[in-house]
């Protein structure tokens, strides 16, 4: 059985099959903010999601993160470092992209599992 969460016209913020969770991209939620600000409100909103799904982030199986400059890798992965409990880092793929929005700096997509 597939589970759609928060399902809007485009997508699902949340699905949920066989005890897997996919979480669409999320963003920050100031975007006039620095890149270390954005990472930390991106990585609040995903943790918030994995909780309302049933999981949390030492359940992360995979993590894609999209940063719009890789001269903002350095600090953006200080942010991401101090966050991921140490014995519990996923899979993860980090590329430079265009965003949505030119104030964006990164964006992320997650998959993980419930607890």
């Amino acid at each position: 059985m597939i589970e759609r969460l928060e399902t809007g016209a485009r997508m699902s913020r949340i699905v949920k099959h066989n005890g897997t969770i996919y979480l669409c991209g999320q963003v920050c939620k100031d975007a006039t903010q620095g890149i270390k600000e954005q990472t930390e409100t991106m990585l609040e909103k995903v943790e918030a999601l994995l909780e309302q799904a049933g999981s949390d982030k030492e359940h992360m199986l995979s993590a894609t993160l999209y940063i719009k400059d890789m001269k903002d890798f350095a600090e953006m992965n200080a942010v991401w470092d101090s966050w991921v409990p140490e014995g519990h880092a996923p899979a993860r793929a980090c590329v430079e992209a265009s965003m949505a929005r030119d104030v964006l700096l990164v964006e992320i997509s997650v998959i993980a599992v419930e607890k």
